[in-house]
């Protein structure tokens, strides 16, 4: 039997959140708040690729900025055949794939309701024989603990999570996400934290596609059928944030693998997003952001940690939210690389890039990690130990759009 108090800090956790995501805007869902929701009124007016379409947008689709037609250009893709479809082809000549290359224009209306459901789970999962790290700083394989779903609406108890949206070779992908504060702009922070293979393959490719965030998604926990009739406000009460610049770990894009490799103790990525129909930043819209924490104490110090996200690997579906708090502990997985922080969840891909959270002394709630990896049996989850390199691509990407 498992002690009591992991689920006395699973409760405390879940209360912490549950106060800081009093959203600005995402009313109750009833469709009153128009403009917490008009980023994604525009989603069915985009032909739907993976059924065939074009995935163009409507008439009145804004013209790609310059400097991301420069970018294409400078890589030999031209501008409107991209939006018009173009991005399909994952000719590995042109998968753009070094740091500098990041080129993400939007593409309005692409990501539909439909759409969305549609997305799979990028899943990196591993069995017991591919963990090859050092035995001696692993703790003992955590117990299960069975994933709870968060409560609705999203936009009361869980603002700050959502779901990012990307299109990769294999199709439409999904993983989540949390908006997270930005020190050079207090109070309207762009920035969402997020897992380094929700935005790069990795060693094995490049940079994904049409990559944005969906704050929120499904506020109501409604189900596919129910979706289906669902207003726009209930599926994205905050709207669509494209990602403009994304910036991970050197480690990921040159190690990072199908199961996570050597590039796992490193997967971590932060977006700077872009509101698909313009608007107030991202921090202002939603109500709430959370402080990222990078220098956490031995795992023995802290008394839980709790994770968020959306599975989408069954037996889940990715519509509801779900969160699992645990007492951490540590995994090696690759020799010579930091150890990762483990808990019990039983949580599967589309969870991925979902945010860990902590409590610190004085009762803040932090971001302390990001869902990475997890094994085939989905019995616990494993992410980074946030530290100085995480830092330097946070501080970065603060300080490069600043006032943005």
């Amino acid at each position: 039997m498992r002690s009591v108090r992991p689920l006395l800090t699973a409760t405390c956790a879940a209360a912490a959140l549950a106060l800081t995501a009093t959203g600005c805007g995402g009313g109750d869902s009833t469709g009153d708040d128009k403009s917490a929701g008009a980023a994604a009124s525009s989603a069915s007016a985009a032909a739907d690729p993976a059924s065939g379409g074009d995935g163009s947008g409507a008439g009145d689709d804004p013209a790609i900025p310059a400097d991301l037609a420069d970018a294409l250009k400078k890589h030999g893709v031209d501008p409107e055949k991209w939006k018009d479809g173009g991005w399909k082809d994952w000719d590995r000549k042109k998968w753009l794939s070094e740091a500098k290359d990041f080129v993400n224009p939007v593409i309005d209306g692409l990501w539909k309701p439909e759409r969305m459901q549609k997305a799979t789970s990028p899943t990196k999962t591993l069995a017991t024989q591919d963990i090859s790290g050092d035995r001696d700083v692993t703790d003992p394989e955590p117990s299960p603990v069975r994933a709870v779903a968060e409560k609705t609406p999203y936009h009361k108890n869980a603002a700050p999570v959502g779901k990012v949206f990307f299109d990769a070779p294999e199709g439409s992908m999904v993983c989540s996400a949390t908006v997270v504060k930005d020190p050079a702009n207090p109070g309207r922070s762009n920035l969402v934290w997020t897992a380094g293979h929700c935005v790069h393959a990795g060693g094995t490719g490049g940079w994904y596609r049409n990559i944005a965030f969906v704050p929120a998604y499904n506020d109501l926990g409604k189900s596919a059928a129910a979706l289906d009739r669902a207003s726009s406000q209930e599926i994205a009460p905050y709207g669509v944030y494209w990602a403009d610049w994304v910036s991970t770990s050197g480690e990921w894009i040159e190690g990072g693998g199908p199961t996570g490799g050597a590039g796992a103790a490193y997967d971590y990525a932060v977006m700077h997003v872009e509101p698909e129909k313009g608007g107030k930043s991202l921090e202002e819209t939603v109500g709430t952001a959370l402080d990222v924490d990078f220098d956490l104490p031995e795992a023995a110090n802290i008394a839980g940690m709790g994770a968020w996200g959306y599975p989408a690997a069954a037996p889940y579906d990715g519509l509801l939210m779900h969160k699992c708090v645990d007492k951490p502990g540590r995994l090696s997985v690759s020799p010579g690389t930091p150890t990762m922080w483990r808990i019990g969840c039983t949580m599967t891909g589309g969870s991925s890039g979902g945010g860990w959270f902590a409590t610190q002394p004085g009762g803040k709630l932090v971001l302390v990690s990001n869902t990475s990896i997890g094994p085939v049996t989905s019995g616990w989850l494993a992410g980074p130990r946030l530290g100085a390199g995480a830092e330097q691509i946070y501080t970065a990407m603060s300080d490069r759009f600043g006032g943005r």
